[in-house]
């Protein structure tokens, strides 16, 4: 018995060993990729200048990209090549980066979309005039490899530029809608900074003296597309050539801005819901008749063919035709003249210029009666003024919210539908050069969420009654109402829209 357990044991240490030994072929072969993007290569920087070499490269010695820099329009830093690229391997989502490489007189033969590949081993990684470039390049260390690849332009509103500088330093960028403040005199030009407003913050346009279109006359309101620079005073944008500024036509000012809603009375919603609107200029609605119109998307399968003139159970229009108000005053839309459902504070000494029984009679021209006038759940909803009695598919807003959740509310076509938008501090009907005139079209997203129950949502920002922009755009904010809320409750000062000139 001895020899046996003997045996067997000898025979398990000879099968552990054997298969405890793999052979070269057992194993799966990996090579460490010989390319490093962007997002991580400028992870490596920790303030102080840095030799690139295999190890910190994590055995990499290349970046290939797409060069967004273009050196014939002399208005980007002499000598440096712009290149931005994405993650290469794993999640990739918001991982463009752009990187500067100081090449000297090599970066002028290099244009917007060329794809390259440039070796990094042995460079230098560094801060200069505050952006990170590398600098040690050779001539020979960069490979073209094609030309005319797409490029990613980010849509970035200043806000999102000011608070994310390294997110876009040299990378390609738009900002929409920018309004020069203050706004340029005949005969000024681009040479110089200039600061744009979009609703979201300022920016700085910086065009070098000797930029070709440096002596070109200003442009007052634009689209911005340029290199995302850092500065002393913060990041600049810095356009290529005289196509990066693409001239919008002015805004048409509203007369009336939409300020608040009330979307979940407390009870039955039927003729208690109400809009609320801040007028920017003296009205006579006799004389200059608007109409107001809602839409309420819940269940929606399709687009809506003719957008706000739907009709039906989507959207409700109300004629504004009588009454006056005062610049500066708030006005309001709705049914009963009450703040929060039946019983709650009568408001009837608010300046009403429109009073429907909504639940009861059908719109003005459109719209099937119904018990939810503003929807408080579901879908995205959307409240519109519009110019004049008449709506129909072509009509343009004045000014235009959406609210809620999402929906089948816009189809890419073609034909393209959907509810029009206008250019507000939420939307632009003109991107990277094209029109976008649906919400859900480009970037045109923009929405206020749906306010709790018993909320009345308050809208604050500041619009320039003048030039129809919004130098700040609007934010949300929920207040909670009682049945014996006053009437100041919903008028306070504090984060409405403010009026300017």
């Amino acid at each position: 018995m001895k020899k046996i357990i003997l045996f067997y044991g000898a025979l398990a240490v000879i099968c552990g060993t054997w298969m405890g030994c793999k052979r070269d072929t057992d194993y799966v072969k990996v090579s460490v990729s010989p390319y490093i993007s962007n997002f991580d290569l400028r992870k490596l920087f920790k303030g102080s200048d840095l030799q690139l070499n295999e190890d910190n490269l994590g055995g990499a010695n290349f970046i290939k990209g797409i060069v967004v820099s273009n050196q014939s329009g002399l208005n980007i830093p002499a000598g440096l090549l712009l290149v931005q690229n994405s993650r290469i391997a794993g999640n990739g989502i918001d991982s463009l980066r752009g990187i500067a490489f100081n090449v000297g007189a090599e970066a002028s033969k290099y244009v917007p979309g060329d794809s390259v590949h440039v070796s990094v081993t042995g460079t230098t990684l560094k801060r200069v005039n505050g952006n990170l470039q590398i600098e040690g390049v050779t001539a020979t260390g960069i490979e073209k490899k094609a030309s005319g690849r797409n490029i990613i332009v980010r849509a970035v509103n200043t806000g999102m530029l000011a608070t994310r500088p390294t997110f876009y330093e040299s990378t390609l960028i738009t900002i929409s809608k920018g309004k020069m403040n203050p706004e340029p005199a005949q005969g000024d030009v681009f040479s110089g900074n200039k600061t744009i407003g979009d609703g979201f913050g300022t920016a700085i346009v910086h065009t070098e003296a000797n930029a070709t279109y440096a002596k070109q006359e200003a442009i007052p309101f634009a689209d911005y597309t340029g290199i995302a620079f850092s500065s002393s005073t913060g990041m600049q944008l810095w356009p290529r050539t005289t196509d990066d500024i693409f001239a919008l036509p002015e805004i048409k000012p509203s007369a009336l801005i939409i300020t608040g809603y009330l979307t979940d009375p407390t009870g039955s919603d039927a003729n208690y819901e109400y809009i609320q609107f801040k007028a920017t200029r003296d009205i006579n609605f006799a004389t200059t008749p608007f109409s107001i119109v809602v839409c309420n998307n819940a269940g929606i399968l399709a687009a809506p063919a003719t957008g706000w003139a739907l009709g039906g159970i989507r959207t409700y229009k109300i004629n504004i035709n009588s009454g006056t108000v005062r610049k500066g005053q708030f006005c309001y839309v709705g049914g009963n003249k009450v703040i929060w459902g039946a019983g709650s504070t009568d408001i009837s000494a608010a300046a009403w210029i429109a009073s429907k029984q909504y639940s009861t009679v059908d719109g003005d021209g459109f719209g099937t009666a119904t018990t939810n006038l503003l929807a408080n759940s579901g879908n995205v909803a959307g409240i519109a003024v519009f110019d004049g009695l008449t709506v129909t598919g072509t009509s343009v807003p004045l000014d235009v919210i959406m609210y809620g959740g999402n929906g089948a509310v816009y189809s890419a076509g073609p034909p393209e539908v959907g509810y029009r938008i206008t250019n507000t501090d939420k939307y632009s009907t003109i991107q990277n050069k094209k029109v976008v005139a649906f919400y859900g079209g480009g970037t045109n997203t923009n929405k206020f969420g749906f306010p709790g129950t018993s909320n009345f949502t308050m809208l604050g920002g500041v619009y320039n009654a003048a030039t129809g922009i919004w130098s700040t755009g609007r934010t949300a904010t929920n207040i909670t109402l009682t049945p014996t809320s006053p009437l100041s409750t919903i008028e306070q000062a504090a984060g409405f829209t403010t009026i300017t000139n």
